[in-house]
C-alpha cells in the first residue's frame, strides 16, 4: 500500500494513494471503528502523528482497506480534489548521508568513503509535491540530488542488522537540493555541511509512503531524475555502498532513532546544476514520481 498526507477543499486527512486516485483513509478509520464499537483515536489525521502514537502499521491499512471494501463505500471516500502532501511535512529529523554512491564520490572528486557520512538537513526545508524549489539569490550553483528515503516506524537503539528493517515504517523519495558552491566552501573550511542544505524549500519529499508490503527489496530500486524532460541520475540501489539495514545500525549506535526520522540514503551520479524555469521529476521504482518546480527567489 501507499500511504499519502493530502489536503482537500475542507480538511488535511491520510489516504491510500491507488493508481492516480486518493481514498481518504481517516474518515474510513473512524467509520471502521464506529461500526466496530472500538476507540478511535485522533491521530489518524496525520502520519506523523499515526507513527508517534504507534498507529501507523501495515495490518491497520489493511483492515481499514478491507472494511472499505466490504461496505462499498470507494466511491464515497474517493477524494476527487486531493491535494498532496509532503508525506511529514516536519519530520523530527532528516539524517542524510553524503557520498554513499561510488560514483557521486568519484564526480565530487573523492574516494568512497570507509564509514558512512551522515549529516542533518533542516526539517523546515520539506516541501511536497509539485511545490517549487526556491533559488535564493547570490548563493551560486544548486543542484539536485534524487534520493531514497526511510521513514522510521519504531523507536530504537543499538538496533542490530539484524533486525533493522523491522524499524521501517515505509520509504518515499527525497529531493536532497544542494547549494553547491556554498557546500564546497564548507568543505574547504572544514565547516558543517549544514546551511548548504537546508534552505527552505531544500528538501522536496513524496509522493507518499510505500510500505515495506511494495518494497520487497529497498536494495534493488531504480531510481533516476530528470531535469524538463533530460534524463540526469539514473542508477539502483545496489550501488549503495552502505545499504538501509546497515545505515540504520550504524546510525543507532550513537542515538535512539525515533518514529518519523527519516534516513536519506544518498544520491548516484549526475548531479547538475538548476536553474528558475526547470522542473525536475525523480522517481523510484515502486514509490512514484516527484515532480517539483524551480522558481528564483521573489
Amino acid at each position: 500500500m501507499k500511504v499519502v498526507q493530502f489536503r482537500s477543499a475542507y480538511y488535511q486527512a491520510v489516504g491510500l494513494l491507488e493508481g492516480e486516485q486518493v481514498l481518504d483513509f481517516t474518515r474510513a478509520y473512524f467509520a471502521c471503528c464506529a461500526a466496530r464499537d472500538v476507540p478511535a483515536d485522533a491521530a489518524a489525521h496525520s502520519i506523523l502523528h499515526m507513527l508517534q502514537e504507534g498507529l501507523f502499521c501495515a495490518d491497520l491499512f489493511a483492515s481499514v482497506r478491507a472494511f472499505i471494501e466490504e461496505h462499498r463505500l470507494g466511491p464515497q471516500l474517493t477524494v476527487k480534489d486531493a491535494e498532496l502532501l509532503a508525506p511529514i511535512p516536519r519530520p523530527p529529523r532528516i539524517i542524510a548521508l553524503g557520498l554513499n554512491y561510488a560514483a557521486h564520490a568519484e564526480e565530487t572528486g573523492k574516494k568512497p568513503p570507509k564509514e558512512p557520512i551522515f549529516f542533518v538537513k533542516a526539517s523546515t526545508a520539506v516541501i511536497g509535491p509539485g511545490e517549487p524549489v526556491v533559488c535564493p539569490r547570490r548563493v551560486g550553483r544548486i543542484d539536485h540530488e534524487v534520493e531514497l528515503a526511510v521513514v522510521i516506524g519504531i523507536e530504537g537503539r543499538r538496533i542490530s542488522r539484524r533486525r533493522a528493517m523491522n524499524h521501517v515504517a515505509g520509504y518515499t523519495i527525497l529531493n536532497d537540493v544542494t547549494a553547491r558552491d556554498m557546500q564546497a566552501r564548507d568543505m574547504a573550511a572544514s565547516q558543517p555541511w549544514f546551511l548548504s542544505k537546508s534552505f527552505d524549500t531544500f528538501a522536496p519529499m513524496g509522493p507518499c509512503i510505500a510500505l515495506p508490503d511494495e518494497i520487497e527489496n529497498p536494495g534493488s530500486l531504480d531510481l533516476s531524475l530528470r531535469v524538463n524532460g533530460e534524463l540526469k541520475q539514473k542508477s539502483n540501489t545496489r550501488d549503495l555502498i552502505f545499504d538501509v539495514p546497515e545505515l540504520i545500525h550504524r546510525l543507532s549506535r550513537y542515538l535512539t532513532l525515533e518514529p518519523g526520522d527519516i534516513i536519506s540514503t544518498g544520491t548516484p551520479s549526475g548531479i547538475s546544476p538548476l536553474e528558475p524555469g526547470d522542473v525536475m521529476k525523480a522517481e523510484i521504482e515502486n514509490i512514484g514520481v516527484l515532480r517539483n518546480p524551480v522558481v528564483a527567489e521573489g
